[in-house]
């Protein structure tokens, strides 16, 4: 199947719109002019699959023209790019419009090129901002996804960690500078920890497997043990 089998139906689609259409003017696949003067430009560049190919031609032809419209096949099991989020807020981002033709060579509105812009996730955002302040320097290398992400939550689970290395401690013994650490000791979510008895947690092997995985700079600050002595502890930045 080629290219060129779209050109009909989405030739025969913008005229009953109003259009005068024509084929392969000025590099563009489709241009269309409206009856106005001066006449509304109309390009349309045409792909079997919706790609970044076919986003980059657009985008190219966005200089010269008034619409620049996207047409390519509907996928036979809806699982094509059209049907992804991700690609219809990058198009509609950039004001394209995107057109599907159907198996019977029916041609449907996907995205208009006037359609408003997608509103931003305020907690979403949120969650990003927290997570920036809250770690600790730069730790992950970005572009990677195969290693664990050295994400803040984890940073402070380590330093719990730290501070269990030379026993069991009450969750209070941790504080202020671990202010979270009844929440991590709790939830375990690495299973780093162990509940010894009622209230106080010492450090699972997984816990010591982690501190030689991911070592601390020790620091000292100055806690409460168990029974009521001021003393000190380890805590620390994660070293990556």
């Amino acid at each position: 199947m080629l290219e060129t089998s779209l050109y009909p139906p989405v030739k025969q689609f913008l005229e009953r719109l109003g259009y005068t259409v024509k084929g392969e003017i000025g590099g563009c696949d489709l241009l269309a002019l409206s009856e106005d003067s001066p006449p509304i430009v109309v390009v349309c560049e045409l792909k079997l699959q919706f790609n970044l190919e076919l986003i980059l031609q657009g985008v190219d032809r966005m200089a010269a023209a008034d619409e620049v419209w996207l047409a390519a096949r509907m996928s036979a099991r809806g699982k094509g790019r059209e049907s992804d989020a991700r690609f219809r807020n990058l198009c509609r981002r950039l004001g394209i419009g995107l057109l599907g033709v159907t198996a019977t060579d029916g041609v449907e509105i996907l995205l208009s090129p006037a359609a408003p812009l997608p509103r931003r996730d305020p907690k979403r955002r949120s969650r990003l901002i927290d997570e920036h302040k809250r770690r600790q320097g730069d730790p992950v290398a970005g572009g990677g996804s195969r290693n664990p992400i050295m994400t803040a939550y984890r940073q402070e689970a380590l330093r719990c960690a730290a501070a269990l290395a030379d026993g069991p401690r009450r969750p209070r013994d941790l504080r202020p500078d671990l202010p979270n650490a009844y929440k991590i000791l709790r939830r375990n979510v690495y299973g780093w920890f162990v509940c010894v008895e009622r209230g106080v947690y010492g450090l699972a092997p997984a816990g010591h497997q982690a501190l030689l995985r991911w070592p601390q700079q020790p620091s000292i600050s100055r806690v409460v043990d168990r029974g009521g002595a001021t003393g000190t502890t380890m805590a620390s930045p994660v070293e990556v």
